[in-house]
């Protein structure tokens, strides 16, 4: 063979993994600097952890350390890296994120061609590339994307240990899963069960050795999973932030409640109908929907009456429907991940009929993946707390190797079977689709096209016999309503709490994640205050991180007491009074979307004893309309510390 024959053959062998990674790098990064800072919440933290070691090591949420980010550190970590090599910037944020996404899309396509062969690898990657929740993060600067990138790793690494039985390769594994922990906590720990039990069936030796293994990978991925948060909780808390959304000050409470099972258990906050209240006047008491007790609410600005909701609006962006068995496919979920779910479900039971022998690859391929894929469309489905729908982006991988390995598996060499799966795979996969884009009004003539060209496509494959042409048309056909819905990303900047693709997506602002009304409000207050006595280690402190963020990305040293939420409880009354007697703290703005939650200790105390400012010394209509008001709390402090705790 000629230097010139294997040039071309190489050249056709990368063709299809260079394809899907240009689609990805496309669908990823194109328009991507409209999305501003995206999350203001992590680019703060960000901005914030660029002010010193200490902030960095123990992410610190706002540039003074009172309270750290509700998230393990790694994903904030590689963006605070790149903002330090590339100046802070959005895009030196939202880079990482993008491009952790096409490498998980390369990584999938290697992992998937070993074992499966080149059309289940192509069909694999492409899958994943299109797959909408999984484009929406991978625009976005939450830490989702490289959560994904190292549960995939990680199969991939499995799958090898469960091939040559090395230990050093499931060590490897078991640090990859380890740094995915680190990444988003428990939610690393879903492709476990699956790892475990192909190593513990497919990998050679003794079942002894194999369970001897496991349990020093196990404790290899506690320990390295655990290591940060206990090296948090052993410092003592005068020594650093307060732990954001804990009751008890702890990164172990933290990961294991809020983060951990309180997302699976009935979580405050989760789904459910929640009335759309308007902020009482005159510091009346309001009952909010959803289990919340009844709350006092702070006198807003004298004479203004606002007209915000008593909470963030829930609405199937941020919120999906309740838990069930068609969760996936309802209102919320359906238009994020369901583009191909029920060809991953036929895909899976076609690789199951295949019944691959022990040490076949590709029996420890479907263990892996299969289980990645149910046990996230199990906790997906069942979990009462609070999961937004940008969390489908994790059922990305298993669905992708569970569509493009079924598809192999019903393929090479048909079986009796193949023709009635892929029946039911085509047919009943278009039917979801028109049902999904007939919801969301989108390519309607598409919807009048797809089923007819699936049939026509099905024939095709049938009578050709599943020759690789006819299956490479049918899955095109598949795959265009998911793609079109992906690169709906492009049409506006994303919203940066609850990224989400498709056309009725809600937009975010871009920048700093304010309207123009909004920021000309955040510029006056700014203003106001650096012109009226505001220094010391807080120019503002605010109630909730809503609040505090687009200060901290405008240069602002802001500060929120109480947490995301606004109700962490960091500061208590005695706790203010010393930062405003030793001229660490003097205002406090608060009021705005989780006033309805009552605050925590600190803004209770100072409603009572520190005067507002006059709405029109510092804001505006907009800033009344949304329930802010400010507070001047010097001269205060011997009040404040009388106040209870």
């Amino acid at each position: 063979m000629t230097a010139l024959d294997r040039g071309r053959r190489d050249w056709r062998r990368a063709a299809p993994l260079l394809g899907v990674v240009a689609l990805a790098a496309l669908l990823n990064t194109w328009a991507l600097a409209q999305n501003g800072y995206a999350n203001v919440y992590y680019s703060a933290g960000v901005k914030s952890m660029l002010e010193s070691w200490h902030n960095f090591v123990f992410l610190a949420a706002d540039p003074a350390g009172l309270i750290s980010i509700d998230k393990p550190p790694l994903g904030l970590w590689l963006q605070t890296a790149s903002a330090k090599l590339f100046g802070f910037t959005p895009l030196s944020l939202l880079l990482p994120q993008a491009i952790a996404g096409v490498i998980a899309v390369a990584a999938l396509y290697l992992i998937v061609r070993k074992r499966f062969g080149t059309l289940a690898a192509t069909v694999s990657a492409l899958t994943l590339a299109v797959f909408p929740a999984f484009v929406a993060v991978s625009r976005d600067n939450n830490v989702d994307t490289l959560l994904i990138l190292l549960m995939t790793l990680a199969c991939g690494t499995a799958l090898r240990a469960c091939e040559n039985g090395r230990l050093r390769t499931l060590l490897g594994a078991a640090v990859l899963v380890a740094l995915a922990f680190n990444t988003k906590a428990l939610a690393a720990y879903l492709v476990v069960p699956g790892i475990a039990a192909a190593y513990l069936w497919c990998a050679p030796g003794t079942l002894r050795r194999r369970v001897a293994r496991l349990l020093v990978a196990g404790v290899l991925c506690g320990v390295l999973s655990l290591a940060w948060i206990v090296a948090v909780d052993l410092t003592p808390a005068s020594q650093r932030p307060f732990v954001g959304s804990s009751t008890d000050n702890s990164e172990l409470g933290l990961t294991f409640g809020y983060n951990g099972l309180g997302r699976v258990g009935n979580q405050k906050g989760g789904p459910g109908t929640v009335a759309h209240e308007p902020l009482p006047v005159a510091g009346t008491s309001v009952a909010v929907s959803g289990g919340t007790p009844t709350v006092t609410l702070p006198k807003p600005s004298p004479h203004v009456a606002p007209t915000v909701t008593a909470t963030i609006l829930r609405g199937p962006v941020s919120f999906g429907t309740a838990p069930g068995p068609l969760r996936l496919f309802r209102t919320g979920f359906g238009d994020q991940d369901a583009w191909l779910l029920v060809f991953a479900l036929v895909g899976l039971v076609a690789i199951a009929l295949t019944r691959p022998a022990r040490r076949d690859p590709k029996l420890a391929g479907l263990i892996i993946f299969g289980a990645f894929f149910l046990c996230e469309v199990l906790f997906l489905s069942v979990s009462r707390g609070i999961v937004h729908p940008y969390y489908v982006s994790a059922l990305g991988p298993g669905t992708a190797v569970m569509v493009g390995a079924g598809l192999a598996a019903i393929a090479r060499p048909p079986q009796r079977w193949s023709v009635a799966l892929m029946s039911v795979a085509m047919l009943a996969t278009a039917a979801v689709q028109v049902a999904l884009l007939h919801h969301a009004h989108y390519l309607v003539a598409w919807q009048v096209i797809l089923l007819p060209a699936a049939a026509a496509t099905l024939i095709a494959v049938v009578r050709l016999h599943f020759s690789r042409a006819s299956l490479i048309a049918a899955l095109a056909v598949l795959l265009v309503a998911p793609t079109a819905y992906a690169a709906t990303t492009w049409w506006h900047p994303v919203q940066g709490t609850f990224p989400a693709a498709g056309p009725n997506a809600v937009a975010g602002q871009g920048g700093a994640a304010l309207s123009s009304d909004q920021l000309a409000t955040d510029e006056t207050l700014m203003r106001y205050i650096l012109s009226h006595g505001a220094g010391g280690r807080f120019q503002l402190l605010t109630q909730a991180s809503l609040a505090a963020d687009s200060p901290i990305l405008l240069g602002l040293r802001a500060s929120a007491l109480g947490g995301y939420g606004g109700v962490d409880p960091a500061l208590d009354g005695p706790g203010l009074a010393r930062l405003v007697a030793s001229g660490q703290a003097r205002y406090l703005l608060l009021g705005g979307g989780y006033a309805y939650l009552g605050g925590n200790a600190a803004t209770r105390a100072a409603t009572r004893v520190c005067p507002q400012v006059p709405l029109a010394a510092w804001g505006g209509e907009q800033a009344g309309l949304e329930g802010f008001y400010l507070l001047d709390c010097a001269g205060r402090a011997g009040e404040l510390a009388a106040q209870p705790r």
